[in-house]
């Protein structure tokens, strides 16, 4: 944490340190902005209603109407552009969580990409099996090698293809 006394000091600093604290805050602004949201979308239906039936004498039926289009165009920017921002709001808590997976994982990848080649490096060379020693020149009956044979006794088991 840093301290209230230093002159550079910013209460965002530790918000921005925890995805967490980054979330909440990100969420509590998105929350004033859809509030004023909805405040907006309520003055510019009254806006429009009022435009609307504000007729000068000698106006045709229309043009009351055309006089309002820039102000309501205007009025609909603005409530798009507000929200495309509690969208990017939204998606940058995502991106910011996401980051610090990323930079967990990062570490764990390294490490491991470490011991692999480490391994690489220094290959284990497995141990040879512990035979039990054979007397004479007898080999045990079955499929499985057990000890070199001479070439007198390969006659003994051999297979035919």
């Amino acid at each position: 944490m840093t301290s209230t006394n230093d002159p550079n000091y910013s209460p965002l600093r530790d918000v921005a340190q925890s995805p967490a604290a980054t979330a909440r805050y990100l969420a509590d602004v998105q929350r004033v902005l859809l509030d004023i949201g909805k405040n907006l979308e309520t003055l510019a239906h009254e806006t429009r209603v009022h435009l609307r039936d504000t007729h000068v004498e000698g106006d045709r039926w229309y043009q009351a109407q055309l006089r309002a289009r820039p102000v309501e165009k205007a009025l609909a920017d603005v409530l798009k552009n507000l929200n495309s921002l509690t969208a990017g709001l939204e998606k940058s808590a995502y991106k910011r969580r996401a980051h610090d997976e990323k930079v967990v994982n990062v570490a764990r990848e390294r490490k491991t990409k470490e011991l692999e080649k480490e391994r690489k490096k220094h290959p284990q060379i497995p141990a040879a099996p512990n035979y039990p020693p054979q007397q004479g020149g007898q080999q045990n009956p079955g499929p499985a090698y057990s000890a070199p044979a001479s070439i007198y006794d390969l006659g003994q088991r051999r297979e035919s293809a």
